[in-house]
């Protein structure tokens, strides 16, 4: 019942770190033995300075902190990758019983057509027992590598996120979040500008959030507020303010769909084997990947209640059945599985 997870090196705010670490947390409630091996650039001055960072910008863990992959990692039963640069470091390292694999996404969309692409797709034929998130990519990888694999889904933090109804409408205007990423392409930034656009000339009362990064340079073609990066405890009352939110994906989702449902914020998104294995035509609003059926998904959610409530309240209702405490369960009934044991 010992883990290395080795990861890249810590940013603040970095989703895919935060669901680590958030498994590492349950894991450890549920008696395994976590180490936190960082591998790549930038590395961090000391194993001491990366451990205050994780517990400053996340939460603390039990778990001890190394630099690097060599002689002095200490042995564990599982080494654990999670991302297509660590999985080389885990293939290498020999101090362990079984590799795995945690995989949130499918990385060689990441890239271009060329090396990083094709050296992250060789990853999944490494023979590692890969973990994933949700259903479209267990299938993928098992389908189009021949990868072991195990899905597993997310939730959301119950002491944050929740809904709000009293900070919604006070000044007339409808408000639609948009996580506006330029520099992550598969967010779609500039199809969601369009989509917006479109959607301002048809309803001009609308004001658009736009959070995720600092867009202030953009030539943005209607009213917005730029809330930029956002503090997580300020993310859920920045949520609740608003009447929908544009989620657009061309690749696996993120944890914001769950996030915006449980602070009672009705979902829109592109029809997508990626995203439908999350979002359905209950809990979210969903629309073919063009302008046109996107703006008039989005004017739908905000020009007709009804439409808006029902999703509002099956979005709520989906968010509040997951659990991350199962999740981290089911990671380690299949370790226990590798293992020969039981869980």
């Amino acid at each position: 019942m010992t883990i290395n997870w080795f990861i890249p090196p810590v940013g603040k705010g970095s989703g895919g770190h935060l669901n680590i670490l958030r498994f590492i947390k349950n894991l450890e409630d549920l008696g395994y033995t976590n180490r936190i091996v960082i591998v790549g650039q930038p590395s961090p001055p000391s194993a001491a300075a990366a451990k205050r960072d994780i517990e400053k910008w996340f939460f603390p863990l039990k778990a001890s902190v190394h630099l690097g992959a060599d002689d002095a990692t200490p042995a564990a039963y599982f080494a654990m990758a999670t991302s297509w640069q660590t999985a080389y470091y885990v293939r290498r390292f020999q101090s362990c019983k079984q590799r795995c694999y945690f995989v949130q996404d499918y990385e060689p969309w990441f890239y271009p057509a060329g090396s990083n692409a094709m050296l992250a797709e060789a990853t999944y034929r490494f023979g590692f027992a890969a973990f994933t998130a949700g259903d479209w990519l267990a299938q993928k990888l098992h389908q189009e590598h021949g990868a072991r694999t195990r899905s597993i889904g997310f939730s959301y933090d119950r002491d944050l996120y929740r809904p709000m109804p009293e900070l919604r409408g006070g000044d007339g205007f409808h408000r639609v979040m948009f996580y506006a990423r330029p520099p992550t392409p598969r967010r779609a930034f500039e199809l969601g500008i369009l989509v917006l656009r479109d959607v301002a000339k048809r309803v001009p009362q609308m004001r658009v959030v736009l959070a995720g990064w600092d867009v202030r340079g953009y030539d943005i073609p209607f009213p917005c507020e730029y809330a930029g990066l956002v503090e997580i405890d300020k993310l859920p009352a920045l949520y609740a303010r608003c009447d929908a939110a544009l989620v657009l994906s061309c690749s696996n989702l993120s944890l914001l769909p769950l996030e915006l449902m449980a602070c009672g914020v009705p979902v829109i998104s592109n029809r997508a084997p990626y995203t439908q294995w999350l979002l359905n035509d209950e809990n979210a609003k969903l629309a073919d990947p063009d302008i046109q059926s996107l703006v008039d998904a989005v004017v739908e959610v905000l020009e007709t209640p009804a439409v808006a409530q029902r999703i509002r309240h099956a979005g709520a209702a989906f968010a509040e059945a997951t659990s991350w405490e199962r999740e981290a369960a089911r990671m380690a009934e299949g370790l226990a599985a590798l293992a020969g044991g039981q869980p």
